[in-house]
Formats: structure tokens, C-alpha cells, sequence
């Protein structure tokens, strides 16, 4: 199998099942907006961004280890045991600490849903750590499967806590956290791991190795953290937990690219990985990377011009502030697109202290930004500082990459993306139905033309797959 064909193959697969996770919340936001009061999505929320910057830390990302470590190691079963003996151990004494430190800080300092929060984060470490060894060990139907059972999960136990027993925001978190767990026993069943510990092969040598690789992603995992999630403490603070609710509203569209792109970003990271050291690397990743770039910015523009008729159908108005910051959160993450493209060439050549410091230059520029004017621009602050930190970041890794893999734009895409966003933003803010009608027309010319290659390649790849003839 090609490489493109192996990435493109992986990519439908964990593409099937993460879209049962990752995109679950949007296809909620009508139940969300409709049972929850501003302030009660805005606490949950926060819990959610708590818990998302507290799992990378206890485990100082060791899953990602053992995702890169297994890849070598895949036919090999004594290394294999081997490997997720350690991180088993590891991981159980990291829990293990974790919990006690909690419980004693919890002693002094009572909160809302302190011990649901801590259930949470338990089977959120468990669940990110099992699907990273079902992606190590190239298990991506079991990796897809557990997905669908997590999305499938929390759809109804949303419906059932939410909207029968009116849970609220309780409601939301344990279902969240009772999804997470059935994902994670269905991986641990079917990949028969209990077959596969081993405390007795335990290596001192290959846990240093492994926290050598993985120890530094964690300020990586932090600093992202910071860049995609600190505005929103920051607005709790200094605006309202109803500001952060209005806020959350408006990023769980441009959601809908960041989770299609964390989806491709799976495959890719394990591509690259396998193909690092080929002798076509270079014209493989900027094949890719082009490709990638023209689809995702299709997408974001696409979804700007779609907004003014979307919008008002999923999203009560309630929170119909959130439409104002959907365009520049749209752009951060279509700059996110390219970052996370050089992220899967860093971690593919084990330089991880590269993927660190790059991160952390973000979200410097994100703090700093965030600080100056959210009591100037209000909300308009956090969604400015998103978008300005990625694009930091994006240029910063393009030109350190360059020391290391040649990769190189098409001639005229910036120019033209630049162009067509600009376009599309200023008919956004108008409010103008038969200007949205012209844009949405446009936009769709545009992304066809733009990805007319891509599409007539899938269009021959489906219709011999079928039989017909060209």
C-alpha cells in the first residue's frame, strides 16, 4: 500500500469513530443551549478544561510514549509486553499519588463536584491512555470502535441526565465521565490487556527512556492548554462564568474543524513516523501538507459563509452574542491546520524539546494578549489572542522545520486563502441575506476549484472500487 493511501485508509477509520466523539458536542449544543443556563455551561466547561490540563500532567504524557515506542515494536511481542507492563505501573503509581495529594487538598478546599471531577479524571487518564496503545499497536478499527461506543454513550446519558432527570451541569459531567469509562473497558477487553501486564518485567531503563521522550510534551500539552483554554478562565475571572458560557458557545464551531483535524492528525503522526527516514520524505510531506491545508482552509471559509443560516437553527438566543467571534476563532484554527502538520514531523523525529518551546512562545503571546485588552475588547480579546498565538507558532515551526525537511507551499495559496477569507469575513458581519447567499455560491467555487485534484483522484479511487469504468 502507498503511503498516501495507508494515511488516507487510517484516516477514514479513526475518522469513523472520533466523529462519534469529537464532534458529539456540537451536534448537543441545541439540548446544551436549551437545558442549560449560560452559567451552568460555562462551569462545566471550565471542569472539562480543568481536567483536559490535569490528565497530561499526572501522566506527564506517557501515552504518547508508548504510542511512539509500540510503533517500533509491533512484531514484537516480548517488547510489547514489555512496554505496556512499565506503563501500566507507572501509571497506576501516578494515579495512586495523584489521588492522595487530592483528597488532602480537598480537605481544606471544598468545591462543587470535587468528587465527581476526580472520578472524571481517573477514566479521562485511562481512556487517552488505552486508545493511544490501540493506535500503537495499529489496532485503529478497535481505536474507532471505542470511539462510537464513547460518543454513542454520552448521546444518551446526556438525554437521560439532562433533559429526563434534569440533572444540569452534574448531569453532564458523569455523563461525560460514564462514556469515557465504557470506551476504555471496551479497549481493555478487546485488546486483552490483562494479558499483557506483567509486573515482574519491569524495566527502570525503558521508563526513563520513555519519560525522556514524553517528559518534554507536557509543557507542550500545558502551554496548549494555556493557548486554547486559558481565555476562558480568564474571561470567568475578570468578565462572568456567563461570559465564558456565551465564549465556549462561539469555539464549538470552529470545534468541528479542530476535531476533523485532530482526527487526520492521528494518522498523520503515526505516517510520518514510519516515514521519516524514506527517500521520497520531502516531496511525501509537502504533498500532504498542501492537500491538507487547501481542505481545511475550504472548510473554514466554507463554514464562515454557512454560519448566518446555521446559526440561528442549532444555537438558542440565549447566546446569540457567540456569533460575532466565530470568524477569528475560524481563522486560529485554520493557522492550528499547519501547526499541527510540523507537530507530527517533530514528534516523528523525536524532538520533542522543539514541540515545547514552540508552544510555549504561543501561549506567552496568548496571556500577554488576553491580559492587555479583555477589559478593552471584551470577549473579542480571547478570540483575537487565540488566533494571533497560532499564527506565532505556525510561522515559527515552518521556518525551524526547514533546518530539518524541505517543505514548501504551492505558489499563489497563501495569497489566495488570504483573499477569500477577507472576502468572506467583511459579507459575514453585514447581515445581509442575499450577500450570504452569494457568499456561500462563491465559497463553494472556490473550494472546488481549489481541490478539484484531490477530488477527481477520490472520484477514480470510488468509481473503480465500484466497477464502473472511467
Amino acid at each position: 500500500m502507498s503511503k498516501k493511501k495507508e494515511l488516507m485508509k487510517n484516516t477514514i477509520i479513526i475518522f469513523l469513530g472520533r466523529v462519534c466523539t469529537q464532534l458529539i458536542s456540537f451536534f448537543l449544543l441545541p439540548l446544551y443551549t436549551s437545558f442549560l443556563l449560560t452559567k451552568e455551561y460555562g462551569v462545566v466547561d471550565l471542569i472539562t478544561t480543568y481536567v483536559t490540563l490535569l490528565v497530561p500532567i499526572i501522566t506527564l504524557e506517557l501515552e504518547m510514549s508508548v504510542f511512539r515506542y509500540l510503533i517500533d515494536v509491533r512484531k514484537n511481542e516480548k517488547e510489547t509486553k514489555k512496554i505496556l507492563s512499565n506503563n501500566f505501573l507507572v501509571l497506576l503509581v501516578s494515579l495512586l499519588l495523584f489521588g492522595l495529594a487530592y483528597i488532602i487538598v480537598t480537605c481544606f478546599w471544598h468545591f462543587d463536584f470535587r468528587w465527581l471531577i476526580l472520578f472524571d479524571i481517573i477514566v479521562c487518564t485511562f481512556s487517552g491512555n488505552f486508545l493511544q496503545i490501540a493506535r500503537g499497536l495499529g489496532r485503529t478499527v478497535d481505536y474507532a470502535i471505542s470511539c462510537i461506543i464513547t460518543g454513542v454513550s454520552t448521546i444518551l446519558l446526556n438525554i437521560l441526565f439532562i433533559v429526563v432527570l434534569k440533572m444540569g451541569a452534574f448531569g453532564m459531567i458523569i455523563s461525560m465521565a460514564l462514556a469515557n469509562g465504557f470506551g476504555a473497558l471496551y479497549l481493555f477487553i478487546r485488546l486483552k490487556l490483562y494479558n499483557k501486564i506483567n509486573f515482574k518485567l519491569k524495566d527502570t531503563k525503558l521508563i526513563k527512556s520513555m519519560y525522556k521522550y514524553s517528559i518534554p510534551l507536557v509543557p507542550n500539552g500545558v502551554s496548549w492548554w494555556v493557548v486554547n483554554v486559558s481565555d476562558r478562565t480568564i474571561i470567568s475571572i475578570i468578565l462572568s462564568t456567563a461570559a465564558n458560557g456565551i465564549y465556549a458557545i462561539s469555539n464549538k464551531f470552529p470545534t468541528i474543524i479542530s476535531s476533523l483535524l485532530g482526527i487526520f492528525n492521528l494518522s498523520w503522526s503515526e505516517s510520518a513516523a514510519l516515514h521519516i527516514n524514506s527517500p521520497d520524505r520531502d516531496k511525501f510531506f509537502t504533498d500532504v501538507l498542501n492537500t491538507v491545508t487547501k481542505l481545511f482552509t475550504s472548510l473554514g471559509v466554507g463554514m464562515i459563509a454557512c454560519m448566518p443560516f446555521v446559526f440561528p437553527i442549532l444555537i438558542n438566543h440565549k447566546y446569540v452574542d457567540a456569533f460575532n467571534y466565530i470568524p477569528i476563532l475560524i481563522i486560529a484554527t485554520v493557522f492550528n491546520v499547519a501547526i499541527c502538520m510540523y507537530t507530527g514531523i517533530y514528534i516523528a523525529k523525536k524532538m520533542t524539546k522543539q514541540v515545547a518551546s514552540t508552544t510555549i512562545i504561543g501561549a506567552i503571546i496568548n496571556i500577554v494578549i488576553n491580559l492587555l485588552f479583555i477589559k478593552l475588547i471584551g470577549i473579542y480579546a480571547a478570540a483575537i489572542s487565540t488566533a494571533v498565538s497560532y499564527f506565532a507558532m505556525m510561522v515559527y515551526r515552518h521556518i525551524d522545520l526547514k533546518k530539518y525537511v524541505n517543505i514548501k507551499y504551492e505558489k499563489g495559496l497563501i495569497i489566495n486563502t488570504i483573499i477569500i477569507f477577507t472576502f468572506s469575513i467583511i459579507i459575514y458581519y453585514q447581515h445581509i441575506f442575499v450577500l450570504d447567499v452569494i457568499n456561500l455560491l462563491i465559497v463553494i467555487i472556490y473550494a472546488y476549484i481549489i481541490n478539484r485534484k484531490f477530488l477527481k483522484n477520490w472520484k477514480n479511487i470510488i468509481f473503480k472500487k465500484l466497477g464502473f469504468k472511467q
